[in-house]
This record gives C-alpha cells, structure tokens and sequence, in this order.
C-alpha cells in the first residue's frame, strides 16, 4: 500500500478535472482499508470510487481513498433466483455484462451506467423503468470510527429517488464494500415500458426480447444520446428529473403544450430535466470549455481544460433560468466537491 503525495486526480474523475488530492491511497483489501482507516481517525477521508458521479472544484486536503476492491462470485442459487455479490471496486458496467453472460435477469436496463458497484447504492442508480433497489439485497459497509463491517438490508438502506441513507443519515460514516443482489435465472420480468426501448427493440426487428437484447437497446441508446466520458469529460446525467405537483404540472402544460412526464403518483409528475433545459436554448450551449452536450442537454461537459468552478457556473446559470422560465427548481444529481 503506497500513500501518493500531491497527487493529479484528472484520471480518476469522469469530468477529468484537474485537481491534487494533498494524499491518495489506492485499497484493494479490507486490512488495508482498516490501516489507512485507523491512522487517519483524527483526520477527514476523503472516500473515491469510480469518480463518475462527481464534480471536483478545488484541490482535495483530505486523504483520499480510492477504493479498489475487486472481486464477484456466486453466493447461493435455486433454480429460479440467484444470490451474486460483487466488491465495491468492481466496475458497475462489466459487472453487469458478466450477469448477463450467466443469464442473471435484473441488471439489463442499467446497462453502461458509468461507475462502481459500491458507489451504485449510494445513488440507488436508475434508468429505463429500473432502480438498482429492485434487485438490490444487501451491503456490507465499514464503520470508518469502528473499523467493523455491518450487513445492511434493503430496509435499512431507506432507498428513494437517487437518493438512501448513505447520501444522509449515514453519510460519510460508513464506506461500502461490497453488495449482494437477487437476480432472476429464468421468467425474468422484462421492462420495456419507456418508449426509447420499445423503438430501439422495434428498429431491430426484435418482437420477443431476451434481457440480453433489452441491455443491448440500453447501450444502443445511451451511445447515441451521451457522451463517451473518455473523450468528451462528463458525469452523465447533471440533473435529477424533477418531480413536481399535479397542479404544477397542468399549469406548465397548459403553457408548454406537450411537455412530456411520467406519472409518479395520484398528486405527482415528473418532469424531463433535459427537455426544460432544452427548451431553455441551452443545448448545445459553450462558454469556454465548459459546455451542455449538442446531442443531450442533461449532461453538461469539459471539452478539454474547463475547471471544476466553470462548470458549476454553467449549472447554476441553468438552474437559474429555468427557475425563471418554469418555475421549477433543478436539483444537481452529482455529488459537488
């Protein structure tokens, strides 16, 4: 285990800003974990996974812990359910092809979703109709006081709309080392209700599709509307969809005839954050190298040198405007360091 001193963070962000970490530790075992835990109690952590759903905008003074552990494997199945637990380190995308190359029904719709496992609870990662809470069962997460590992179970998590205890009550008492998922192996329930599936599946040709066909239409869509964060820096999606009252909603469309949404409950709608962006000129929008992606306006990007507090400033400027135009506040989905 070597601790790096003044070290560049650009690689380890899916913005690629570039800030210095004051000290980085990359841990790929639990005894590590405890090490730099028990030499670092006076001192603030500062915990990184997969750097995905993060915007950096200063240098980090804390520790940093990236958080490597690996490994995946099979904990107990019977012939219609399978338990699978993955490390916290593992990268939530190969994660789930490696479901889907057993046959593991659950995971297709969060296909290409950028990031970890361990940070995927944190988020309670969505998409396409599907929250990781569906088939999540538990996690195991390490006391940074105590050093001891808990179990927590769906309950415990208090899982909510991007959002669970971990980002709240719990937030930065405990780091996530592995989770456990209940996965179907056959009448998997398959979920193409959102329109982009069911064109995708229609454009090829597909009347009966197997999961592996749904992740496949995921990639498909996801490739054709965001950005690679290899090339372009991104965190996806910037925004959460907000969710506003029925009576909010009637009265934006009767301003803004055929705004789409989605209903959440008898007194709920949400509402498309890129779609108000979009319709608030911001698509395609650039100052400097900070920008809102021409194809998608829910992700804002770095298109080569923008920092951290450049970006921020953009999103403000969006949250502003479309406060103004509609009257609903957008919320950041991604963490803001």
């Amino acid at each position: 285990m070597q601790v790096l001193r003044n070290f560049s963070l650009k690689d380890y962000n899916s913005f690629g800003i570039d800030v210095k970490a004051g000290k980085f530790v990359s841990i790929k075992n639990l005894d590590d974990l405890r090490t730099v835990l028990r030499k670092n109690y006076a001192s603030e952590l500062f915990v990184l996974g997969g750097g995905s759903n993060m915007l950096l905008t200063q240098d980090i003074s804390k520790t940093v812990i990236h958080i490597a552990l690996k490994g995946k494997e099979i904990i107990s199945e019977d012939e219609n359910e399978v338990i699978v637990q993955a490390a916290a380190g593992e990268n939530w995308h190969k994660f789930v092809l490696w479901t889907l190359e057993q046959d593991f029904g659950g995971l297709e719709n969060l296909s290409l979703i950028p990031g970890n496992v361990g940070t995927a609870p944190i988020q309670n990662i969505g998409a396409y109709g599907v929250e990781l809470k569906d088939s999540f069962l538990s996690c195991k997460a390490m006391n940074v006081q105590t050093l001891e590992e808990k179990e927590f179970s769906l309950e415990d998590c208090d899982f909510d709309y991007r959002n669970s205890v971990f980002k709240n009550r719990l937030k930065g008492q405990y780091i996530i080392t592995s989770v456990k998922f209940r996965l179907t192996k056959k009448d998997h329930k398959l979920h193409t209700e959102y329109g982009a599936i069911r064109s995708e599946l229609e454009k090829q040709e597909i009347a009966s599709p197997t999961i592996q066909d749904i992740s496949k239409a995921v990639i498909a869509i996801r490739n054709s509307k965001l950005p690679d964060p290899k090339k372009i820096g991104n965190s996806g999606s910037f925004f959460k969809n907000p969710i506003i009252s029925k009576e909010q909603f009637e009265k934006l469309e009767t301003e803004h005839p055929g705004v789409p949404s989605y209903h959440v409950s008898d007194n709920e709608i949400k509402v498309p954050a890129g779609w108000l962006i979009d319709q608030a000129g911001f698509k395609g929008y650039r100052s400097g190298d900070a920008g809102v992606h021409k194809d998608q306006a829910l992700v804002l990007v770095n298109y080569g040198a923008a920092t951290g507090q450049e970006i921020l400033s953009l999103s403000k400027n969006i949250q502003q405007t479309i406060k103004n135009k509609f009257g609903i506040d957008l919320e950041a989905e991604v963490n803001i360091i």
